[in-house]
């Protein structure tokens, strides 16, 4: 068990209303501590990982902070909200006004909120004259495992905390996701809470997934448009899919997604890399570079860092991608593929990426505005759906 000693200023503990047994439970009811501290004795291995985003110390909140530490007014402990500790115990020498914080398990106890006060005070409080005292706020909470969740979620409030950031604090994305892309080179490059230092937004990875629920968008006439105009919305959709099947999560759509999830990101590699190529068959002097929206130079693939020449927008990658929903099924209980999608893009690819250009150049050459096109969406659809029942035919 790890604990943390140090000096306080004032130490106060506040009663539990409901008493100090929890009639449910009967185990001892949660406790709150309120201290103030002096900065310069304020630990600087509180555990943190408890906090459910990561600190990025170029915002304007940060600067505002540290403005208010090292400035010469000493009401820092006034003027910042201060921090939020969960602990498994607390002890406190009034003798020697010192309080010890006891942590267990560092999954629920720890730095909650106030993170960036937290960072800020030990990075700077060095430069604090001694004639300068700062003090800071400190609410400890004992006793509260079972709803720690609820705790961080709410408490996170200074600068909206996102749903991705709640769903990682709340284990939503191991077995699902974490544990059926393990193996994919981008496993690890994957963020999951705020201001991560990783290329890949778990968010973007729930809009890839939006395109293939069937559950949501069983055929043709609804078409996930979310994926490319709302990322928020394809996060909230899995969280929902999560908590509706909450006792058995063999019903969640996602869940069901598994044995395809791979191929989902594979499948979105494809016609990435082979946009320009895709338009080229179809247009062998067509110069793809000039299309509105495209860049050229010396790039690499979003999922697995293949080098590509040409970076196509994502109004035009995006609705492609999700075309190959119409080769999705579901069979007792999972997705599989009902025909080769990596196969059909190969035989159709051009169709797919001249349509998508065309009604770009329609629609006054705007990339994003053919991203949120549903009767767009719908005509990849059953391009790819139309293809597959005639080679199906053939058969």
């Amino acid at each position: 068990m790890k604990k943390v000693k140090f000096k306080v200023e004032s130490f106060r503990k506040i009663p539990n209303p409901n008493g100090i047994i929890n009639e449910d439970t009967k185990k001892k009811a949660s406790e709150m501590f309120y201290i103030i501290a002096d900065v310069q004795n304020l630990p600087a291995d509180i555990p943190t990982q408890t906090n459910p985003r990561e600190q990025n110390m170029r915002t304007k909140v940060a600067s505002r902070i540290r403005e208010g530490l090292v400035s010469q007014n000493t009401d820092f402990f006034l003027l910042n909200r201060g921090m939020l500790i969960s602990a498994k115990d607390v002890k406190f020498d009034n003798v020697n006004s010192e309080v010890t914080i006891f942590f267990e398990d560092v999954e629920v106890h720890g730095n909650v909120d106030g993170g960036h006060t937290y960072k800020t005070i030990i990075d700077n409080r060095s430069q604090l004259s001694a004639s300068n005292r700062q003090f800071v706020k400190i609410e400890i909470l004992t006793g509260i495992e079972d709803i720690f969740e609820d705790v961080a979620a709410a408490r996170n409030t200074s600068v909206q905390v996102q749903d991705k950031s709640i769903a990682e604090l709340k284990d939503k994305f191991d077995e699902i996701i974490k544990k059926t892309l393990e193996k994919e080179p981008f496993s690890n490059s994957i963020a999951y809470k705020e201001n991560e230092d990783k290329p890949i937004d778990v968010m973007e990875v729930l809009s890839v997934l939006y395109m293939f629920n069937l559950d949501s968008f069983p055929e043709t006439d609804n078409v996930p448009v979310s994926a490319f105009s709302g990322k928020q919305a394809c996060t909230k959709a899995y969280i929902n899919a999560f908590d509706e099947n909450i006792a058995d999560q063999t019903k969640n759509p996602y869940y069901k997604m598994r044995s395809v999830m791979a191929d989902l990101f594979k499948l979105y590699d494809l016609v990435e890399c082979k946009m320009e190529r895709k338009y080229r068959e179809a247009h062998s002097t067509g110069a793809y570079g000039r299309t509105k929206g495209v860049e050229v130079g010396g790039f690499y693939s979003k999922y697995y860092n293949n080098q590509i020449e040409y970076r196509s927008p994502k109004g035009f990658i995006i609705p492609i991608v999700g075309a190959f929903r119409a080769l999705l099924q579901e069979s007792e209980g999972d997705y599989s593929w009902k025909a080769d999608p990596f196969d059909i893009f190969e035989e159709i690819g051009k169709e797919l990426v001249t349509e998508t250009v065309e009604r770009s150049r329609t629609l006054g050459n705007n990339p994003g505005a053919v991203g949120k096109d549903s009767g767009h969406w719908k005509q990849l659809y059953r391009s790819v759906l139309t293809h597959y029942l005639l080679e199906k035919n053939k058969a």
